[in-house]
This record gives C-alpha cells, sequence and structure tokens, in this order.
C-alpha cells in the first residue's frame, strides 16, 4: 500500500524539481590540472626532445634493446630520477610556497652538485633556464620571473627540476601532483628517445609509458617523504655511459 506523500506524519515529499541525488563533494577546479598538462606536452619546448636522458649512450655500447629497455626506465626512476630531480622539485615547490627564496636556491646548488657528468648537468641548466623563460611569459607569475632573474644572475644554476618546482608552485598545481606530472615528462621524454634511436615503435612505446605507471607512483610518493640530505642519484651505469656519449664521434642527443 502506498504511503500518502501528504501524510504529515510521512517524510516530505521532495519539492517540485529538487534532485533526490545525494550531495556530491566539490571537485577540484581544473586549472592546475591543465597547467601540468601543458608543461608535460610534447609540444611544450622545454628541449626535453633533445635529451635521451643517458640511453643513447647506452644504446652505443649494446647495452638496451627492446626487451630490456622498460627495466632500465625502471632502475632511472627509482634510483635516478626520482631520488634526485623528482625529490629536489618536491622541495622546491614547498620553498616557493613557503615565499622562501633562499632554501630555493640551496636545494638547486645541491641537485646541480650531485650531477657528476658535465652532459647531465649542461642538460638540467639549459633545460632549467630554458623552461623559466618560456614560463615566466606563459604564466606571468612573480616567483617564476623572480628565480629566472637569479639564474641569470648566476646566483643560482637554474636546473630543470627545481625550475619546474618553482613554476608549478607559483601555478597552484598540488605539489604530489607536479612530481608525479614531471615523472611522466621524462618517462615521455625517454619513450621518444627509445623511437628515435629504433629501440621501440610507437605501439610499444605507449605500453612502455602505460607500465611505468605503478613506477612513477612509487617514486613520486618516496620523493615526497625525502629531505635535502637525500637528494642525489645511484645509476652508475648510467653517469658511465653518459661519460662514454660526451665523448662520442656522432651523437643524436645532447645527452
Amino acid at each position: 500500500m502506498y504511503r500518502d506523500e501528504s501524510d504529515p506524519l510521512g517524510d516530505p515529499a521532495p519539492a517540485p524539481g529538487a534532485s533526490t541525488a545525494p550531495a556530491r563533494a566539490p571537485e577540484p577546479a581544473l586549472g592546475p590540472l591543465l597547467v601540468s598538462l601543458q608543461l608535460t606536452d610534447s609540444a611544450f619546448p622545454s628541449g626535453f626532445y633533445t635529451l635521451s636522458h643517458s640511453l643513447e649512450g647506452f644504446a652505443h655500447a649494446g647495452a638496451v634493446d627492446p626487451e630490456s629497455l622498460p627495466l632500465l626506465l625502471e632502475d632511472l626512476l627509482l634510483h635516478g630520477v626520482g631520488p634526485a630531480d623528482a625529490t629536489a622539485l618536491a622541495l622546491a615547490h614547498r620553498a616557493t610556497r613557503a615565499g622562501d627564496a633562499a632554501a630555493v636556491v640551496r636545494i638547486d646548488e645541491h641537485l646541480f652538485a650531485t650531477k657528476l657528468g658535465r652532459e647531465m648537468r649542461q642538460a638540467a641548466t639549459r633545460t632549467g633556464r630554458q623552461l623559466l623563460d618560456l614560463a615566466r611569459e606563459v604564466f606571468d607569475r612573480p616567483e617564476i620571473s623572480e628565480h629566472f632573474d637569479r639564474v641569470v644572475r648566476r646566483e643560482a644554476p637554474g636546473t630543470q627540476a627545481v625550475a619546474a618546482g618553482v613554476i608549478h608552485a607559483a601555478t597552484g598545481v598540488p605539489v604530489r601532483q607536479a612530481v608525479a606530472a614531471d615523472l611522466f615528462a621524462f618517462c615521455a621524454s625517454f619513450a621518444g628517445a627509445a623511437l628515435r634511436l629504433r629501440l621501440t615503435d610507437h605501439r610499444r612505446a605507449q605500453t612502455l609509458l602505460r607500465d611505468a605507471a605503478p613506477v612513477i607512483e612509487a617514486a613520486a610518493e618516496a620523493a615526497l617523504r625525502r629531505e635535502l640530505a637525500d637528494v642525489g642519484a645511484t645509476v652508475f651505469a648510467s653517469d658511465i655511459m653518459s661519460g662514454r656519449h660526451e665523448r662520442a664521434e656522432a651523437r643524436l642527443f645532447a645527452s
């Protein structure tokens, strides 16, 4: 038997046109997500497309093939870019949000000092400066312009990871999202280099990126827990291949 909806003892009937769906928490604004998507897009001219992240050195030495490519990427994420660049990015992001420019410089200097090879140092600072120069125009935030000015005055080396941390913080991208986005950009750059070195094809490159997702998550979470004293990579084979790459007679990539 149906209850009379006009019964004062029953639940009141909803007003005409009122929604009966349960209330949902407001979704976060899309602005920060769009910023991180723009920064990690391969069309964004940061200079990442000129880098192989030591992959070309491995290829020249015959030390990597299509089957071992995912394992090399995993090692670089967990023991190279994760403990070094991703950690420095997170620290620079927090320092920028706190308005501590001196801390940003210390982080930048520390990360630069951990890069053993000349080629890797030059790659980090060349892409970092390019990133800052473009981002100050695109996003027009004072924190970005101020850090770029410090780099121009040679008060900071201007590494790419620290530049990215400053830019993400200045544009409101949450630190966790910023770290994950930059790690994905590294993977996309690595996959692009593998394509040009004929170590993979376009379809397998997408599988490589998808399979790297849980590794990116693990590297990001670890980076968010580290302190400045922990910043530094332990991928010595990559350092050796980078050193050999510096002296190679023919090179497709800058690193």
